[in-house]
């Protein structure tokens, strides 16, 4: 065996080693979600919030019945319809705040796994140009989302049932799956500029290719919002689609920006 080798092998247990943090980590914030909850704990006359272990009133109860209480529909009564479908809908809220909270730690051990290859000033860069909008883009769709889109959505979807009288109810667990999913959705179409502006820095593509191939883009961008929203009222797709187009049109400025400034 030679040197060459033996260094890529420490490389692989090296990036074994950092994916098995992640994932413990991760799997330890999952746990504590589900089984401690914040509650207010009065000490000698003071109030402090404190982990409470608890069974029911758990983090991820806690969120799931945010989520419920600024989401749901007024006059939408969210019910469950079989045994444990509220337990599995708060198991997919700790999963999505397990992965959330892991972000930071994602990002920090995929530096420091390519560190030794670059150059304390290629790695302040690459914290302020890659790992830092990267988070920043995905937590705005998700607040994108969370405030305007699905608010909007889920409005504008029960209202017709409403319209005529109909008694509305929404499953938990169809809720919840509804709630992941846009954000998601938007987490991942907000890297669009993001994406767009790095394939131009790295000089695969130019400024004229995204302006020549706008009708495609648009094309791909409705196809989309069309497969990744969940459901098929051809409706709800559009609330992706029309972001996304304004992230394309704001990526083209990005990219126009970056030109201007290198010419001056």
């Amino acid at each position: 065996m030679t040197p060459g080798d033996m260094l890529f092998i420490d490389h692989l247990k090296e990036l074994r080693n950092r994916l098995l943090k992640i994932i413990v980590i991760t799997i330890a914030i999952m746990v504590v979600c589900t089984v401690f909850g914040i509650q207010l704990v009065t000490v000698g006359g003071h109030s402090f919030y404190f982990l409470v272990p608890t069974v029911y009133n758990n983090i991820a109860s806690q969120v799931t019945l945010f989520l419920s209480d600024n989401l749901v529909p007024p006059q939408v009564e969210l019910i469950q319809t079989a045994p444990g479908q509220a337990l599995y809908a708060q198991i997919y809220v700790a999963i999505l705040l397990s992965i959330s909270c892991a972000v930071p730690l994602i990002a920090r051990e995929i530096l420091a796994f390519i560190s030794p290859a670059m150059s304390i000033t290629s790695k302040r860069r690459a914290i302020l140009t890659i790992i830092l909008p990267t988070a920043a883009l995905f937590f705005a769709g998700v607040l994108f989302s969370f405030y305007l889109a699905i608010p909007i959505t889920l409005t504008f979807l029960y209202q017709y049932g409403q319209s005529i009288g109909v008694l509305t109810f929404l499953n938990i667990s169809d809720f919840i799956n509804f709630i992941l999913q846009f954000f998601i959705a938007f987490g991942i179409s907000f890297q669009l500029p993001l994406i767009m502006f790095f394939l131009s820095y790295s000089g695969l593509v130019g400024l004229k290719f995204w302006i020549k191939n706008f009708k495609f883009a648009l094309l791909i961008i409705i196809v989309f919002g069309a497969v990744i929203t969940p459901d098929g009222s051809g409706i709800t797709m559009w609330f992706i689609s029309v972001p996304m187009l304004a992230l394309y049109l704001i990526g083209i400025f990005l990219i126009r920006l970056r030109i201007q400034d290198s010419n001056n």
